[in-house]
Parts: structure tokens; C-alpha cells; sequence
């Protein structure tokens, strides 16, 4: 299952016209969309499997299920920071700047600079992936050391001022994973939105109030012994 106007067909006929509207509903761009349930999606990537290639020709494409399916069929181990830098470019919807973070960027050795590169930047969607990834790495990298996160931190207080949706949500979730990964950084991550709410910032304030209300939930607590 290599051709790709075969896949696109294949695509096409599980599309849904009718759920174009919902991915609307949730701020998705259906410019260029067939309307596709993701768990579709997924179905159709366990049938292909791990095909690098396919994934960087189903990207150029630049069909919306088209780039989650590249997302989900990319090989991490294959990820250069030319396609890092490419992809992050191309990045119009937050679902797959989302998935392409969780599924191959943070599993490449560049996601560290990455975070400290696309952060700093302008265009929104590349700064929501400096941020995806801090959330995606302190979800699934199990061995990632404390201070990688802690570096993270003091990027979330600077930048929490951005107001514009797609980043501000971002900056919220990295500050909620970050402080839900072990006591030790659930203190610093608690630290980091008090500091927030210092800047006496209204655009601010969300993300900092948001996450505290999570990370001091019963649930979150007791999880770390508190």
C-alpha cells in the first residue's frame, strides 16, 4: 500500500462530509479536509504500517487526514530537523501539530532545542509547538531528568502573556504536565503560576488559574503524596 492516489483514494472513501462541521466545531482547519474520524485515520495507518517515505509524499500533499496520516505512519527514528523545521512551518490546524509532537518530534534528539527555538517564535503555530512539545515530553519521556523540565518553566512565565488561543491552551498544558510529573516539579510548576499571576497580567492570568485549579485537585495531590 505504497501508492499514494491509491491511499488518497482510500482516504476519500471513509471521509464523512457531514463531520466537517464538528472538526469546525472544535477549531479544526477544514480547508483542505475530507472529514475523517481520527480512529479511521489510525485503522488505515495499522494497515500501512511504519512507512517513512509514504509519510513525507502523504504530507506534501497537504490534505488534512493526509498529514495525520503522515503523522501517524512516520518513523521518529527517520526525523531530521530539516523536516522538524518544514513540517512546524506547514502547520495550519493545531490537532496535527499536535500529533506530529506526540508521534515523532519528541521522540528525535532535537526536541529540546526545538522547544527553545519555536517558543521565542512569532507565528502561532510554530510557538504552540515549542510548548506541545515541553507537554508531549513530560507526559511519555519517562527518563527525561528534572532539569530538563525545570529549564522549561521559566519559557512558560515569560510567554504566558500570549493570548491567542491555540498558544495560550498550549502554554496551559505544558504548565499542567510539567507539574503533574512528580512532586518535586508539581512544586515548581505551582511556583511558576504564582509567578504568573505576579505579573498582574489579565492575558496571563488564564493560563495560570487554569493550571493551579488542576494542580491542586485532590486527584493531582494525593497522585504525588501531598
Amino acid at each position: 500500500m505504497n501508492d499514494i492516489d491509491f491511499i488518497l483514494s482510500e482516504l476519500k472513501s471513509i471521509s464523512e462530509p457531514g463531520y466537517l462541521q464538528k472538526m469546525t466545531h472544535f477549531g479544526i482547519d477544514i480547508s483542505k479536509a475530507f472529514g475523517i474520524r481520527v480512529p479511521n485515520i489510525r485503522k488505515l495507518a495499522k494497515q500501512i504500517g511504519k512507512n517513512q517515505e509514504l509519510s513525507l509524499l502523504l504530507w506534501e500533499t497537504g490534505f488534512h487526514e493526509a498529514r495525520l496520516l503522515a503523522t501517524f505512519i512516520g518513523d521518529y527514528k527517520q526525523v531530521d530537523e530539516a523536516q522538524i523545521n518544514g513540517w512546524t512551518n506547514d502547520f495550519s490546524s493545531w490537532d496535527i501539530c499536535d500529533q506530529a509532537c506526540g508521534n515523532l518530534f519528541v521522540k528525535t534528539p532535537y526536541f529540546k532545542p526545538k522547544v527553545f527555538e519555536f517558543a521565542a517564535a512569532q507565528s502561532e503555530f510554530v510557538k504552540r509547538t515549542g510548548f506541545v512539545l515541553m507537554a508531549e515530553a513530560a507526559i511519555h519521556l519517562k527518563k527525561e531528568t528534572n532539569e530538563t523540565f525545570l529549564s522549561f518553566l521559566p519559557i512558560i512565565e515569560r510567554e504566558a502573556r500570549d493570548n491567542r488561543n491555540f498558544v495560550k491552551k498550549a502554554i496551559n498544558w505544558a504548565l499542567r504536565q510539567i507539574g503533574k510529573r512528580n512532586a518535586f516539579l508539581h512544586q515548581h510548576a505551582i511556583e511558576t503560576a504564582n509567578h504568573i499571576l505576579a505579573q498582574n497580567n489579565k492575558k496571563a492570568n488564564w493560563v495560570a488559574l487554569d493550571a493551579l485549579r488542576e494542580l491542586n485537585s485532590d486527584a493531582v495531590r494525593s497522585k504525588h503524596g501531598l
